[in-house]
């Protein structure tokens, strides 16, 4: 494996994921939130960011699907593991590892707001909004980067490197 570039440091990370836990308990102050980790990606900063909040909150897990072992987004979403939760009155907030085209953030916001959830916020660790093909909010944005394609922190490139405690851009050597 080549020498990757940090795009964002462990501690860069470290000190944005208790700035948004800090904005997530300001705006929540006395209610519990759902959190709702989106799989596989999100589990670090997920983890990171709930221990981050200084409220209650509710733990849920979703998988989409939109790469499939390749470097760039199918195009076609997939809901691969669905949640059997009503979310009717309650407060959610989607934690996400990194939106991109926001097709996949798209069906689950879709997906959620069926349930007539009190309210629904998006947390994004990353943003790529230069590869936005459908418009969503972000509500709490750890970083903004451009269009590359990066792994680290929870994020993969065909299941490997998301055990890197920063996040790098992938050589393009690699992707195949």
């Amino acid at each position: 494996m080549s020498p990757m570039k940090i795009l964002i440091s462990e501690s860069e990370i470290q000190d944005r994921v208790r700035q948004l836990g800090m904005e997530i308990s300001q705006d929540y102050h006395a209610r519990i939130p759902t959190l709702v980790c989106v799989l596989k990606g999100s589990i670090i900063f997920f983890a990171d960011v709930m221990r981050a909040i200084t409220l209650d909150v509710i733990c849920e897990f979703v998988q989409i699907s939109s790469y499939a072992n390749k470097s760039i987004s199918s195009g076609e979403t997939n809901l691969v593991h669905n949640f059997k939760t009503n979310f009717k009155d309650t407060d959610i907030i989607i934690v996400e590892d990194i939106i991109d085209t926001g097709l996949s953030l798209t069906l689950l916001i879709e997906e959620i707001q069926r349930t007539a959830p009190a309210s629904l916020k998006v947390c994004s660790l990353l943003n790529k909004s230069s590869r936005r093909v459908k418009p969503v909010q972000i509500d709490y944005v750890g970083f903004e980067i451009d269009d590359h394609f990066v792994v680290g922190y929870g994020l993969d490139y065909a299941q490997k490197h998301r055990n890197l405690p920063h996040v790098a851009i992938l050589d393009p050597s690699e992707i195949s």
